[in-house]
C-alpha cells in the first residue's frame, strides 16, 4: 500500500512540474479575474495538519471530483514555530508539500495566512511564546505584536515565492488572507483596532505576492483588501466598495462537536440553498468550510472542550470517505452553476420579485445568453410563472435553469444516493465476541498522586494555570498541607468538611490524602468550574492534592488570551460547624505536568511497566500500555474508547489527541430527522443526544504497520482497558431514489462538460470503499415508491421486473448505473411520473 502511495506521489510531483496557473489575478467589481478572464469559483476548506500526508492526495482528488477549482486552507503558527525561531514544516504540517499537490491536481489555493485562525484550534492559532514577549498585546496597534506577526507573515510568503507557489510566479495561489473574523470583535479594542487593521492591510501588500489579499468579516478592509463573509448564508452580503466582488470565504457545512454536547449536522438541501442564493444575488466565489475536517490530533483543539474530532459533517468526512448525499448533491450543484458561468462574468444580473418570497434573478447577455436562478424562500412550496411558463418551486429551494428554459437542478431535489456506513468491531487481541479476557496482555504504571517531580516549586496563593504552564501540559497540581484538630470540624462525630473550590477550568479533580474524593469540569458555553465536594478528613495533617486540566486553550473572542485557566480561588474547607479556613493565600506546592509525562511513558519504552498481580480497572491515574496488530484492508481504522473515562491516547509514540468518552450530551435536544427548510442555526439539527460526545477516534493507517504496534493511555478518571476495541469501515447501506426525467438538450452543455454528460433520469449507485462491491439488493421499486432510505415501500404503481433487474445491473460490481425509464423497466402504469427507489448493501 505504502509503495502505491509513493507511485502516486511521485506520479503528482511530476505532473506539477508540467502544470501551468495564471500569470495574473486581479479582481473587478463582478469576480476575481484570472489571466484577462472573471471566473465563477468554488473552494473548499482542508486543513493540512489535520490529516496525514499520505490522506492528503486522495481528499484532494475527491475534492476536485466534487467539483472543487480551489483548496482553501490556514496557515497554523503555532504548529510551525512551536518555539521562537525554531520551525516545524514536516509530516503533517509540511505546507510546502501540500500546497503543492494540490497543484499537482490542477486546483487553484486561497492561502489564509492570518496569522490568527481561530478555527477551533489550540489558542487561536497563536504560540504560547508570543504571549510572553514583553509589553504585547495581541491584534491590535501594538508594536511587540505586530513586529511578531510581519515577521511570520513574511516567512510563509517568502517560503511560497521560493518554491514559486504564487500565480503571479505561474504556482497555484491566487489569493491570500490577513487576519481572520477580526470584524466580530474589533470594537472592544477601541480606536487602535483601525490603525491595527489599516497596518495589516499595508504589511501584506508590501509583500508583493503579485495576487489579491482578502480579510473576511471587516467591513472596513481598506482598499485594495477585499473584504468577504463568512457564515451559513451570505447571499445579502455587499462588499465595501463597487469596485470589490462578492466573496464567500467561510460557508459552514455543520459545525464543530464538542465534548459534552450533542452532535451537529447540517441537511445538504439548506446548504445547496445557500450557495444558489449566493450565486444567484451577484456571488461568484464560495468556499466551504469545511469540505474536509478531520482530527485534532494531540493538543490541536481549541475551544476549549472540543472534541479530537474535526469531522463537521463535512462533504468528506474525518476518515476521507465521501459523504453522500452531501458530496453527490453538491457535485450537481456545482455543474449546473458552472453551466451559468458565462452567463454570470458577462452581465449583470437582474432580480424581480415573483410574488411573496417568490425572487426571481435572470443573467441576460447582449450576445444572447441567458440564465436564470428561482428562488422560493418560503417554508411551504410554490409556483412561479417566468417567461410564459409555470415552474414548481419547492419550499426553501432555488431552481437553476442556464438557458433560461430548462430546469438542470432544483436544489431541494437530491438525485445523488445516500450512504449509511457499518462499523465492524473488533477488540484489539480478537472478536469482542471471543470470552479471551485482555487482561494479561496490558501492562500499567500508575501515576503518582501530587507533587512527584523534583521540578516542583512553592508560591503562595493560587496561580493561573496558562501563565504557569505556558501549556507545556494540560495538568498544573496545586499541593497543600492543612492540620485539621478535632474542634476545627467536629470530626470526632465523624462528619464529613466541604471543600469550595473555584477555578476559571476547565476541568479538576481533588485527591484528600490520595484519594480522589471529587472531580468538577466546565463545559464549551462556561468553561469554569464551582464545586462543592464532601471530605473525610483525618485529625492532624491532611494532604490536599488539586489537579487542574485544561481540555483546549480559547481560541476566540476580544482578548481570548487573557481568559485564564486553573484553580484561581478561592478555596475554602468549612466545617459542619460553621468554622471556615481560607486557604487561598496559604503556600502552595506547585507541578507542572505528570510523572509520566517527563518518565516519556506515551512512547512505551519505560521499564518501568509491571503487568501483574492484577490489571487495575476503573482506578484513576493510570497509565496502561499494550502492543496490537491492525486490523487487514485498506479501510480507515477508528478506535472505540467504550469504557474508559477521560485521558489520552498515544499509538508509537504520536498522540491521537485526547479521549473523553465519559463526557455524555445531554438527553434532550435531538431530533430524529431535521426539517432543512427555514433558517439553519448551530443548534438546529443534532444527533446523539444521551450518549457519548465521541467514542471513536481516528488512528490513520500510516501511523501503524501491521504487527507489533504499541498503544500506551493515560487514564485521569478512571477505566476498562479491555473494553476498548476497533472499528473499521466495513459494511455500506446505499440508497438512492429519483425520478424519470429527459435529458439535457445538447446545445445547453458547454463542449467541456460533454464527455461526462449523463442524463438526469440515471440511478447512480458506487460502494465508498476502494475494495468494496455491491452485495446485495435489499429493495427495487420502479413506480411510485415511498418511504426513505431503510424503509422503502413499494407504492400502488410497481415494476414486476425492478428487483431482478437492478440486481443484474449492480450485484458485485463496484458501481452500476441505470436508466430511470419505462425503456429500462416497463410501464406500470400510465399517466404519472414515475420513480426507481433502491437499497442496496456493499462489503
Amino acid at each position: 500500500m505504502r509503495g502505491k502511495q509513493m507511485l502516486l506521489l511521485l506520479a503528482l510531483f511530476l505532473l506539477l512540474a508540467s502544470s501551468s496557473f495564471a500569470a495574473n489575478v486581479t479582481y473587478d467589481h463582478r469576480a476575481l479575474v484570472i489571466d484577462g478572464k472573471r471566473r465563477v469559483l468554488v473552494s473548499g476548506s482542508i486543513h493540512y495538519p489535520r490529516s496525514t500526508p499520505e490522506m492528503w492526495p486522495g481528499l484532494i482528488q475527491k475534492s476536485k471530483d466534487g467539483g472543487l477549482e480551489i483548496i482553501e486552507t490556514y496557515v497554523f503558527w503555532n504548529a510551525h514555530e512551536p518555539v521562537r525561531n525554531q520551525y516545524n514544516f514536516e509530516g503533517r504540517f509540511d505546507l510546502v508539500k501540500f500546497v503543492k499537490l494540490v497543484a499537482a491536481a490542477g486546483l487553484y489555493v486561497h492561502l489564509r495566512i492570518g496569522p490568527y485562525v481561530c478555527a477551533e484550534w489550540n489558542y487561536g492559532g497563536f504560540p504560547l511564546w508570543l504571549h510572553f514577549r514583553p509589553g504585547i498585546k495581541f491584534r491590535t496597534d501594538n508594536e511587540p505584536f505586530k513586529v511578531e506577526m510581519k515577521r511570520f507573515t513574511a516567512k510563509i510568503v517568502d517560503m511560497m515565492k521560493q518554491e514559486k507557489l504564487y500565480a503571479s510566479q505561474g504556482g497555484p495561489i491566487i489569493l491570500s488572507q490577513i487576519e481572520n473574523e477580526y470584524g466580530n470583535i474589533d470594537s472592544a479594542y477601541g480606536p487602535a483596532a483601525k490603525t491595527y487593521i489599516n497596518w495589516a492591510a499595508r504589511m501584506a501588500t508590501s509583500l508583493h505576492t503579485g495576487v489579491p489579499w482578502v480579510m473576511c468579516q471587516q467591513a472596513d478592509a481598506p482598499d485594495p483588501i477585499i473584504n468577504t463573509c463568512n457564515g451559513f448564508y451570505c447571499d445579502q452580503f455587499t462588499p465595501n466598495s463597487i469596485n470589490k466582488p462578492k466573496m464567500w470565504t467561510e460557508n459552514w457545512t455543520g459545525w464543530f462537536l464538542s465534548f459534552g454536547g450533542a452532535a451537529p449536522y447540517r441537511p445538504v438541501e439548506d446548504i445547496a440553498f445557500a450557495v444558489a442564493r449566493f450565486y444567484q444575488l451577484g456571488g461568484t466565489f464560495q468556499n466551504y468550510y469545511m469540505y474536509h475536517g478531520g482530527t485534532n490530533f494531540g493538543h490541536s483543539t481549541g475551544g476549549p472542550f472540543i472534541s479530537t474530532s474535526y469531522d463537521y459533517d463535512a462533504p468528506l468526512d474525518e476518515y476521507g470517505l465521501i459523504r453522500q448525499p452531501k458530496w453527490g448533491h453538491l457535485k450537481d450543484l456545482h455543474k449546473a452553476i458552472k453551466l451559468c458561468e458565462e452567463a454570470m462574468v458577462t452581465t449583470e444580473p437582474t432580480t424581480t420579485s415573483a410574488g411573496q418570497n417568490l425572487e426571481v434573478t435572470v443573467y441576460k447577455a447582449g450576445s444572447g445568453l441567458c440564465s436564470a436562478f428561482l428562488a422560493n424562500t418560503a417554508v411551504t412550496d410554490k409556483t412561479v410563472n417566468f417567461r410564459g411558463k409555470t415552474y414548481d418551486l419547492p419550499a426553501w429551494s432555488v431552481s437553476i435553469l442556464p438557458d433560461c428554459k430548462n430546469v438542470v437542478l432544483n436544489t431541494a431535489k437530491i438525485n445523488s444516493m445516500t450512504v449509511r456506513p457499518g462499523f465492524s468491531r473488533k477488540s484489539l487481541k480478537g472478536n469482542l465476541d471471543s470470552s479471551k479476557t485482555l487482561g494479561a496482555d496490558w501492562s500499567w504504571i500508575n501515576e503518582p498522586v501530587g507533587i512527584s517531580k523534583d521540578n516542583a516549586f512553592l508560591k503562595s496563593g493560587l496561580l493561573e494555570q496558562i501563565n504557569t504552564t505556558a501549556d507545556q501540559s494540560d495538568y498544573l497540581w496545586y499541593s497543600l498541607r492543612v492540620d485539621v484538630k478535632d474542634g476545627d470540624f467536629s470530626l470526632q462525630d465523624g462528619s464529613q468538611a466541604v471543600l469550595h473550590i473555584n477555578s476559571l477550568g476547565h476541568a479538576l479533580h481533588v485527591f484528600i490524602n490520595g484519594k480522589l474524593t471529587g472531580s468538577g469540569r466546565g463545559s464549551s458555553d462556561n468553561p469554569k468550574v464551582a464545586v462543592e465536594i464532601p471530605v473525610t478528613l483525618i485529625a492532624g495533617n491532611n494532604r490536599i492534592d488539586l489537579l487542574s486540566l485544561t481540555v483546549g486553550l480559547q481560541n476566540y473572542g476580544a482578548f481570548f488570551d487573557l481568559t485564564g485557566a486553573g484553580i484561581t480561588g478561592p478555596v475554602k474547607l468549612q466545617g459542619r460547624n460553621g468554622n471556615t479556613i481560607d486557604l487561598s493565600f496559604r503556600r502552595w506546592t506547585y507541578q507542572i505536568g505528570l510523572k509520566g509525562e517527563e518518565s516519556g511513558l506515551p512512547n512505551g519504552k519505560s521499564s518501568q511497566w509491571v503487568s501483574q498481580p492484577t490489571l487495575p480497572k476503573k482506578q484513576p491515574m493510570i497509565w496502561y500500555k499494550t502492543s496490537f496488530d491492525i486490523p487487514a484492508g485498506d479501510n480507515p481504522i477508528a478506535i472505540d474508547f467504550t469504557g474508559m473515562g477521560k485521558g489520552e491516547a498515544w499509538v508509537n509514540g504520536q498522540s491521537i489527541g485526547r479521549y473523553w468518552p465519559a463526557n455524555v450530551a445531554s438527553s434532550s435536544g435531538c431530533t430524529s430527522s431535521c426539517n432543512y427548510r427555514g433558517t439553519y442555526n448551530s443548534k438546529k439539527c443534532l444527533k446523539n443526544c444521551g450518549k457519548p460526545s465521541q467514542s471513536l477516534y481516528h488512528l490513520p493507517r500510516s501511523w501503524v504497520q501491521s504487527t507489533g504496534n504499541t498503544l500506551v493511555l493515560f487514564e485521569e478518571i478512571g477505566g476498562d482497558p479491555t473494553q476498548i476495541a476497533f472499528a473499521t469501515h466495513q459494511t455500506a447501506t446505499l440508497c438512492s431514489h429519483i425520478s424519470e426525467s429527459h435529458p439535457l438538450p445538447a446545445d445547453m452543455w458547454p463542449s467541456h462538460s460533454k464527455s461526462d454528460r449523463k442524463p438526469n433520469s440515471v440511478l447512480s449507485l458506487e460502494c465508498p470503499l476502494p475494495n468494496q462491491v455491491i452485495s446485495s439488493i435489499k429493495f427495487a421499486s420502479f413506480g411510485t415508491p415511498g418511504g426513505t432510505c431503510g424503509d422503502f415501500t413499494h407504492g400502488n404503481c410497481s415494476s414486476s421486473k425492478a428487483l431482478s433487474i437492478v440486481q443484474k445491473a449492480c450485484i458485485g460490481s463496484k458501481s452500476c448505473n441505470i436508466e430511470v425509464s419505462t425503456n429500462s423497466f416497463g410501464n406500470p402504469c400510465g399517466g404519472i411520473t414515475k420513480s426507481l427507489a433502491v437499497e442496496a448493501s456493499c462489503t
